[in-house]
């Protein structure tokens, strides 16, 4: 038994010496198979990705007596403070009509944006523990917010529908057809900044408190709480509403709004609204190549700096 266990050993190390070495971090052909190498590994890691989806869920809603009920608390807050306060109090409601659907499809939307983008920003320094332990593609983080983000988005979205229904128009006209582009705007937006001020807030801490006020910003310069003709009104200057109007997030609001507002069938929209969306999105596949490559690059030193 001494001399077979020596041998035994012997035989092992010379099997792990044969294994190609695989510099992590980097971009490269040998670091990572190719063009495609990092997706094939995102899909190797598929199960790994669902259970952090899974465990990022049930860590949020821990130990509550509503659980998930939880999703809806504050969008229904807001919706509720936006209707009163601004609706009504400050007269919002009466150049919309179906206001609370109008602010629900606008919170709906921009709930979703927030949280990839904030959830993604902090996701690697709240892994920290399993970036420094074991070796995980490290995308899986961000995206594991982002499957979270959905998931909530999806509970929003059925009680979006429900109001709709609830006061008589539920949204089944021709204008479903932007709903998909929205949500797509919205995703792919969110996952590239996520991606990019995820890896940035591994270096530099402050960039998760920048995030939550660029969010906070986006919000208000958003057609949330009051409408896009208005700011057309209000706004003489033509390429300035242009830059307003073809702002994605601006784009993804109003998406969601022609697909849920019924009331809005005939009021003024962008001219071109779908091919604008459609434009917007191919700027945000490029947004979210460029993103990972810069996410692979920092990637490398992401355990030693935590």
């Amino acid at each position: 038994m001494s001399e077979a266990t020596p041998s035994a050993a012997s035989a092992r190390f010379a099997r792990i010496a044969e294994l190609p070495m695989r510099s992590i971090g980097s971009v490269g052909k040998g670091a990572t198979g190719g063009f495609f190498g990092p997706f094939r590994e995102l899909v190797d890691h598929r199960e790994m990705l669902s259970l952090l989806v899974k465990r990022d869920l049930k860590a949020r809603y821990k130990d509550s007596a509503l659980g998930f009920l939880w999703v809806l608390a504050r969008p229904l807050v807001q919706l509720a403070i936006y209707f009163v306060v601004l609706g009504h109090f400050l007269g919002a409601a009466r150049g919309i009509p179906d206001f609370a659907i109008y602010v629900f499809a606008g919170l709906t939307a921009m709930g979703l944006f927030q949280e990839i983008l904030v959830g993604g920003t902090g996701s690697i320094l709240a892994n920290s523990g399993l970036v420094k332990k074991v070796y995980v593609p490290r995308e899986v983080f961000p995206l594991a917010s982002t499957g979270a983000a959905l998931f909530n988005f999806g509970v929003q979205l059925v009680v979006l529908i429900a109001a709709t229904i609830a006061i008589g128009k539920p949204p089944l006209h021709a204008e479903l057809i932007y709903f998909v582009p929205a949500i797509a705007l919205i995703v792919v937006f969110g996952l590239a900044l996520a991606l990019l001020c995820g890896a940035i807030n591994v270096y530099l801490r402050d960039t998760q408190y920048l995030v939550e006020v660029v969010t906070m910003l986006l919000f208000w310069a958003s057609p949330v709480v009051y409408s896009w003709q208005m700011v057309k009104q209000l706004v003489n200057i033509p390429w300035l509403v242009e830059v307003y109007t073809n702002n994605p997030i601006t784009l993804a609001v109003l998406g969601f709004q022609r697909t849920f507002w019924i009331a809005g069938d005939a009021v003024e929209w962008p001219n071109d609204l779908m091919v604008r969306m459609l434009v917007a999105l191919l700027v945000g596949l490029v947004l979210l190549f460029v993103s990972h490559r810069v996410f692979l690059r920092l990637q490398g030193n992401f355990a030693q700096e935590l």
